[in-house]
């Protein structure tokens, strides 16, 4: 794909995006994108140090390269991790820090109203034509948009800057073929997987359910049915079973059968039905609400006096949201337990992409290599910071461990993600997922709360999302 067709294609998104106004919804992808479907990377000329080898004490950039590292991001998650893991790595302030003699750039907008993508795109585009010093050198990406930046000109294989199959080899596959392009090139790496389980109150179990054990849990929640089950005893209880509708679509739309997009033509899978069915009957019951993800009524289980049961997640979920360091949460006093729940699943993960046209490639390939491939380094993470590290041996090796988790009530629940990260499939991915995924939520709401007919709502979402990718139809 020719940059100058890319450029109409980002710029043609931008614009619809902007038109929508369809929350954080992503950019319309390239007419020609296509899930990952490849899963060999290109090996470089070079190789590198084994990954498990230990950092070294401060990493130097090449001499010749650029004095100025420009990261885009949407948040403060990969600059707490280069801050604390990241050799050498000092803070100047909020938005700068320093490497060596390299000032490093936080550029951090916000996901809300797709903010993130459009000033990415914006960047991106003038790339090309930017000065050393305003280069973007390497960006991050989520699962449900990374294949709109990965099959373009705009990312180097990483093999570019230096990563090998060896230094790549313990990553969960899965991971690496969110970013593969459809050409078969690896285009990003990241330092977690996010295999998702479910977290429930451990106080409201043994008071509902008689214990708080996770087999006893789970056998309560095995599959649907068993959870709604369990939700019409917890609300006899006063309880509810989880806080919104919203909190269970991942564990459906991950089980689907079949992708977003057929050819060119929206799909509805059976089991994004069975999610529809099945929270309509919560809804109705009193057992759910239907409150957005990260909203303040969402968010009120996480705390001792919210009457939620249970919430769906990964373990990044733990550290970014469930405000475990929160006097009155239920975290802070290893309230939580986790178990499967009704489907194994997964959930978002961030990447790491080098930006062509970068003046800092040797940088930015220490970068990619320490922070995803060393270890030792994620091993920290994951004790720092409860986050479940993208490599095999060093989670197998920390799950022998005396590792525990402190909001989990001292149990290891790595065993638990290591399996789960083994059964992600990924044949179902689309580019289209994120904008489908969350127009879908938004429409379904009006029929939840009886103020819609489903047919009424479905076809809110068709029109939504034929708004934001004009190329589709339903």
């Amino acid at each position: 794909m020719k940059k100058k067709v890319l450029s109409t294609l980002l710029a043609t998104a931008m614009v619809a995006s902007l038109l929508a106004g369809c929350g954080s919804q992503a950019a319309a992808p390239a007419a020609d994108a296509a899930a990952p479907a490849a899963t060999e990377e290109a090996a470089p000329a070079e190789e590198a140090a084994p990954a498990d080898e230990a950092p070294a004490e401060e990493a130097a950039p090449a001499g010749d390269e650029g004095k100025i590292l420009n990261i885009y991001c949407w948040n403060e998650e990969f600059k707490s991790r280069l801050t604390d893991h990241y050799p050498g790595y000092e803070e100047v302030d909020g938005t700068t820090g320093k490497i060596g003699d390299v000032e490093v750039k936080w550029n951090i907008t916000p996901s809300e109203n797709n903010a993130y993508q459009n000033n990415l795109d914006a960047a991106l585009l003038k790339q090309a034509d930017a000065s050393a010093d305003e280069k973007i050198d390497l960006f991050l990406v989520e699962a449900d948009y990374a294949l709109k930046y990965v099959d373009t000109d705009y990312t180097e294989a990483v093999s570019d800057f230096g990563l090998t199959d060896a230094d790549l080899a313990e990553q969960y596959d899965y991971t690496k073929k969110i970013v593969t392009d459809s050409n078969g090139v690896l285009k990003g790496v990241s330092w977690q997987a996010c295999p998702a389980i479910m977290f429930y109150n451990r106080e409201i179990a043994k008071e509902v359910l008689g214990s708080d054990e996770a087999d006893k849990v789970q056998e309560q929640v095995k599959d649907w049915a068993a959870f709604k089950a369990t939700a019409d005893k917890l609300k006899d209880a006063g309880y509810q079973a989880c806080s919104s509708v919203n909190d269970t679509f991942r564990v459906y739309s991950n089980n689907v059968s079949s992708k977003w997009v057929d050819g060119d033509k929206i799909n509805i899978d059976k089991n994004i039905e069975n999610w529809v069915n099945d929270s309509k009957a919560l809804v109705d019951a009193g057992e759910a609400g239907t409150h957005d993800l990260w909203s303040d009524d969402w968010s009120k289980g996480f705390f001792k006096d919210g009457k939620v049961f249970a919430y769906f997640g990964p373990a990044w979920f733990i550290n970014f949201c469930m405000s475990c360091d929160q006097e009155g949460s239920v975290g802070i006093d290893g309230g939580w337990g986790a178990t499967v729940g009704p489907q194994p699943f997964f959930w978002g993960g961030t990447w790491i992409c080098g930006a062509t046209g970068t003046d800092n490639a040797t940088l930015v390939g220490d970068i990619m290599k320490t922070m995803t491939c060393n270890a030792d380094v994620m091993k920290e993470i994951v004790q720092k910071d409860d986050d479940f590290a993208n490599n095999k041996k060093a989670m197998a090796e920390m799950a022998a461990s005396d590792y525990t988790s402190k909001v989990l009530g001292g149990i290891n629940p790595l065993p638990m993600y290591m399996e789960g990260a083994e059964k992600i499939d990924l044949s179902n991915l689309s580019a289209y997922d994120q904008g489908c995924n969350e127009s879908f939520q938004n429409s379904m709401k009006d029929y939840f709360l009886g103020n819609a007919t489903y047919e009424e709502a479905l076809d809110t979402f068709y029109k939504s999302v034929v708004e934001k990718y004009p190329e589709l139809t339903y």
